[in-house]
């Protein structure tokens, strides 16, 4: 029996947890995709769930950046050409990653990368909003790692 259970993780080689997303990350810097990585899945995860969000955008629920479901539970790296993994609209209502861009001068937004553990797979592409009122008792665990930007 081992002496510690693993726990889910999310994180980023490009950017440290709470550091400053690097401006080629960003929407208007080139919105370049993220390396995203994880650890510890826990047992009985059927697949993996990523979801960024600005909380802190001017709007009710914050701004959706990317929403990807079908993740396998041992998959160390994101790989959006796995087979199964799909990426759903993000709050500007388009399949794809959409990097940081807060309003000028609106101060320090936090990025929420969740990492969600699922005890059973997402049925088609649903934005955030319906994942989390579809699928909340399906939530074994979850995780977050949080990037900083501010233009």
């Amino acid at each position: 029996m081992p002496l510690f259970i693993d726990k889910l993780a999310v994180s980023s080689p490009d950017f440290n947890n709470l550091g400053r997303i690097p401006e080629e990350f960003s929407a208007d810097g080139g919105n370049k995709t993220p390396v995203v990585e994880f650890t510890g899945a826990p047992e009985g995860t059927v697949e993996l769930a990523l979801i960024v969000n600005d909380p802190d955008a001017p709007l009710a629920q914050g701004f959706t950046h990317w929403v990807v479901y079908g993740i396998a539970p041992d998959a160390q790296t994101l790989d959006l050409e796995a087979e199964g993994v799909r990426v759903a609209p993000n709050g500007a209502g388009v399949a794809s990653y959409f990097g940081p861009q807060p309003p000028a001068g609106h101060g320090e937004h936090h990025y929420y990368f969740f990492v969600y553990a699922l005890g059973t797979k997402v049925e088609g592409e649903p934005t955030r909003e319906e994942f989390l009122t579809r699928y909340a008792d399906d939530i074994i665990e979850q995780a977050r790692y949080v990037g900083l930007f501010s233009r």
